[in-house]
């Protein structure tokens, strides 16, 4: 009888294995695209498309009925869990960064036409001055679901938003037992395990600033149950009618588009909201002010790409990001 109910465990055991195998699904979302490779028993692209959806509706700022527009038209709204848990990990962030990853900066990122809203304004200093008064995560709070903001302030979560929908396809993912992934969505990256079929660590790629350059990647990485976000200058700009280039990336003290010798800012932390919101907030810092502030912060492993004063191509890596 032993030896038997041994035989039925192995056969079971061995049976379950042979119906796991590794699914993909890609498609665009978020203005973007994105790519989920796991080993599983089933496709899971319905529940995918679900949770894109709920994303979506809450923090979309193109989506006129979303949670966040509604918040920006000052209706008085109880939002979902979606939108509270970006908003808490906003308001985090603003403070470990002291205000260079600041949210609340909607109103300035549509007047640069980096929004949902027209196109570059007439914008002077004036303008610009009135537009900051109500700027700063400090001015807004939540008391459940409902947002309390100055009635000009306007929530953009478009530099959270890709880490947090990484987040959460991957603990969906976990939730399913899931325990070989890599979740992609606009090269914000979240693995766990390994590539099944290659039977190796995930390996990403750090794209090369130079899109005109023969080396697609600046580094190549393993990436080992960790998350990597980079943000950079040198794809998402905007060009005026006098043939000024803007970068997206607006500098949330002067109200003007960053000004910065940095190219691109890699960051792997644990999870992929919090590596996302880092590698915006570092992008806006300079290259002293990045060295500085991770001194205290060992958590954050970081990459960046920069000009250096004499005009040549320079990287540096922090708290044991890894080498290529």
């Amino acid at each position: 009888m032993i030896k038997k109910f041994f035989f039925l465990i192995l056969l079971v055991h061995f049976s379950c294995i042979d119906s796991v195998k590794q699914f993909r699904a890609s498609g665009p979302i978020f203005g973007t695209t994105y790519s989920i490779i796991y080993d599983g028993e089933s496709n899971l692209e319905t529940a995918f498309d679900s949770l894109f959806s709920q994303i979506n509706r809450s923090m979309s700022t193109y989506i006129k009925d979303s949670d966040i527009s509604k918040v920006n038209s000052n209706l008085n709204i109880v939002v979902d869990h979606h939108f509270e848990s970006v908003f808490l990990t906003s308001k985090e962030i603003y403070k470990t960064t002291n205000g260079y990853f600041d949210p609340s900066i909607g109103a300035v990122v549509n007047a640069w036409d980096f929004g949902p809203e027209g196109k570059i304004e007439s914008l002077d200093k004036d303008k610009i001055t009135e537009l900051m008064r109500s700027v700063g995560m400090d001015k807004v709070s939540i008391s459940e679901g409902l947002i309390s903001k100055p009635l000009t302030l306007k929530l953009d979560f478009n530099a959270i938003a890709k880490g947090y929908a990484v987040d959460v396809i991957s603990e969906f993912l976990e939730s399913k037992g899931v325990e070989n992934y890599l979740v992609e969505i606009g090269g914000e990256i979240r693995t766990l395990g390994r590539n099944s079929v290659k039977n190796s660590i995930w390996t990403v790629g750090v794209q090369h600033p130079d899109l005109d350059s023969d080396q697609a990647y600046v580094n190549t990485l393993v990436l080992e149950d960790e998350s990597m976000a980079t943000s950079g200058t040198y794809r998402k700009f905007k060009i005026d009618s006098k043939g000024n280039r803007y970068t997206h990336i607006i500098n949330t003290t002067t109200g003007y588009p960053s000004r910065t010798n940095i190219l691109s800012v890699s960051v792997i932390a644990k999870k992929c909201i919090k590596a996302d919101a880092y590698a915006t907030a570092l992008q806006a810092m300079g290259v002293e002010a990045i060295r500085l502030f991770l001194q205290s912060h060992p958590e954050l492993k970081v990459f960046i790409v920069y000009i250096s004063e004499d005009n040549k191509f320079k990287t540096e890596f922090f708290n044991g990001f890894p080498l290529s």
